[in-house]
């Protein structure tokens, strides 16, 4: 009974140890494929636009984006203001308006309106304030995401980034390509190197530094170059996306799940041994010494051992 409580114990440890290792693995890839998903629906939607619709919601976004120049309070929307922003680029009625990709750092995220923090724990958002990310001149659009996530790698490895880097933004059938020309670290307060420069196509993407930290804010910022300008572009399906980004991370839970399994397989092996090592191995030794009492009948008494008669003893002293 000890043996098998022992055993179980060992086990119980053993899952709670490998599940502590495997989460940030799980999550992130269980994050990543929900993502994925965001944007294999989002571009399935875009896809089903008629160009009328098409050409209504990039006008708008457009329009928007030329009104902002004119707010006496851009930092604050109103309630009727709110709601137009969270109706624009919104086609599937989820709340993404595209998705980044920073090839650099192996990032591809669905962007949604607002930086609440159910939005921020799985995706990127943008700052409701700032320009849609539709491009065009006198805009700038902010992009905030956590880093250091347990269960997302998001915008972790932002501060990998380094000037001439580029990132793009996919939005309905557009792809802004950006090409990174400034990195700040600034106080979370200071929205001076956010706002709009007259005349430029900004993007910037924020994310809390130091790591583990978050006293400040990084911000890493691009202007906006023509897609040719790239050295190479491939397009490439959402089913490669998926193989290219979560590829190791797949390979390392598949592994870890075999190790897993065989390290069940040898303690059941072992069970086994001595279950059949133990009662059987005491049988045949109590069948040896019956076998061998049966033996010691069978053939009389043992020879060095016969006693000696009185007439025997009587010749010998003769």
């Amino acid at each position: 009974m000890r043996k098998h409580l022992s055993t179980i114990v060992l086990l119980f440890l053993l899952l709670i140890g490998l599940s502590l290792l495997l989460y940030p693995t799980v999550s992130d890839y269980w994050n990543a494929l929900h993502q994925t998903k965001a944007i294999t629906t989002y571009a399935e939607n875009v896809a089903a636009l008629d160009n009328a619709s098409y050409d209504a919601i990039w006008d708008a976004a457009r329009a928007y984006n030329r009104n902002l120049l004119n707010r006496s309070n851009s930092f604050l929307l109103s309630q009727e203001q709110k709601a137009e922003y969270e109706s624009l680029l919104d086609i599937s009625g989820q709340g993404i308006m595209g998705y980044i990709e920073i090839p650099e750092i192996d990032v591809s995220l669905p962007i949604y309106h607002g930086t609440e923090d159910t939005v921020l724990q799985v995706a990127v958002g943008h700052l409701e304030w700032t320009s849609l990310p539709v491009g065009g001149e006198s805009t700038h659009c902010v992009l905030s995401g956590h880093r250091g996530l347990p269960s997302a790698k998001l915008f972790t490895n932002l501060d990998k980034l380094r000037e001439g880097n580029i990132f793009l933004l996919r939005v309905l059938d557009e792809i802004l390509t950006y090409e990174v020309d400034q990195i700040l670290i600034v106080e979370p307060q200071d929205t001076a190197a956010l706002e709009i420069v007259e005349g430029q196509d900004y993007c910037t993407l924020v994310t809390c530094t130091p790591y583990g930290i978050n006293t400040h804010r990084l911000l890493v910022r691009g202007h906006r170059i023509p897609l040719e300008t790239v050295e190479e572009t491939v397009e490439v399906t959402v089913t490669q996306q998926v193989v290219h980004s979560l590829g190791w991370k797949g390979k390392l839970l598949i592994g870890a799940l075999l190790l897993f399994l065989l390290i069940l397989l040898i303690l059941a092996l072992l069970r086994r041994k001595k279950k059949k090592t133990g009662p059987e191995g005491g049988n045949v030794v109590e069948r040896g010494r019956t076998d061998e009492k049966a033996s010691q009948s069978r053939s009389g008494p043992d020879p060095d051992h016969t006693a000696v008669s009185p007439r025997d003893s009587t010749d010998s002293r003769s």
